[in-house]
């Protein structure tokens, strides 16, 4: 899946790469959930419910760990940003593009955001860019491009160009989530940034209220387990056991291993809607696990193509 640190025991491994498999199989199960509930819940009331399950869950989680550093002015800074753009932005924009884009279409837009997640981080947080990873982003790109075209091209109704923005700034929104995620998690632990992250993303997705209210109390009762679900599993269990992996491995490898959650979402689909992926679709999804199998390769000890900024935690802009 990714890169793990060469002086790690095999149990820090094993809880490695359990935590990346757990975030890939719940972030694209979140594809699946939210098709399935966004007929019932408008976009920016389900980014609130959501959202609100997930802070009562983390907090639940980091009040059991008893764990807590204040924040100095920066990683406040870097907090809120985070909060604001991945949990309030990301979401809010991500459940509006799929009310008018398939799956498929809209993780191929939406993974944009791991080529701008690794080429950020080799630019403001010292990762440089690996030529491995440059190649295998590319390749892994090219699946999801497949998975779309595949998607747009048995769809009667073609693609939604306000779908298709919608996903754009989801894209932009996740990828600079990352990129102050990984400098706030340096020092402080990875579960109160994220607790933090989920509760500020809440507070921004207030002026919903009204809205989710009102839907809830017309959506049947699968639709509000639903927005639980998402809550629980793909944001408080999901985005920790993200963190978690971002503390061990660098923020633009790790990112590559969401190309995964494609075809991932096509399978899920098939078992959850009965929905039978084309061929184009398929072949889609193996040059996605190509890239990332590419993605882990390395030329030296990480060689890496040069970038023209200096790059460090402290390049991050306030």
């Amino acid at each position: 899946m990714s890169s793990l640190p060469p002086d790690s025991t095999p149990r820090s491994r094993a809880l490695l790469l359990g935590a990346i498999v757990f975030t890939l199989v719940a972030w694209a199960s979140a594809f699946v959930v939210i098709r399935g509930v966004a007929p019932h819940v408008p976009g920016g009331a389900l980014a609130l419910g959501r959202l609100g399950v997930g802070t009562v869950a983390l907090g639940i989680i980091a009040l059991v760990r008893h764990r807590w550093l204040a924040p100095s002015r920066r990683e406040w800074i870097q907090i809120v940003v985070y909060g604001v753009a991945w949990f309030g932005a990301y979401n809010v924009t991500l459940n509006l593009a799929e009310r008018s884009l398939d799956a498929g279409t809209t993780a191929m837009i939406v993974n944009i955001g791991p080529i701008l997640i690794a080429l950020g981080a080799g630019a403001f947080l010292g990762e440089g860019i690996p030529k491995w990873l440059a190649i295998g982003a590319g390749v892994a790109f090219l699946g999801v491009v497949l998975i779309g075209l595949a998607t747009s091209l048995t769809s009667a109704t073609g693609i939604d160009p306000v779908g298709v923005i919608w996903s754009l700034v989801a894209a932009v929104t996740y990828a600079t989530g990352v990129l102050v995620q990984k400098p706030a998690i340096r020092r402080l632990p990875a579960g109160q940034v994220t607790f933090l992250g989920c509760a500020i993303g809440m507070v921004a997705c207030l002026p919903f209220s009204g809205q989710l209210a009102s839907s809830l109390a017309a959506s049947p009762v699968a639709a509000v387990l639903g927005v639980v679900y998402l809550g629980i599993v793909p944001t408080a269990l999901g985005f920790s056991t993200w963190a978690y992996a971002l503390q061990r491995t660098p923020a633009g490898r790790l990112s590559i291993s969401t190309y995964i959650v494609p075809p991932l979402a096509i399978v899920m689909g098939l078992l959850v809607f009965g929905e039978i992926p084309v061929p184009l679709a398929i072949v889609g999804g193996v040059v996605c696990l190509a890239g990332v199998a590419v993605s882990r390769r390395r030329s030296g000890p990480w060689a890496s193509i040069p970038v023209a900024v200096t790059a460090n935690a402290e390049n991050l802009p306030e």
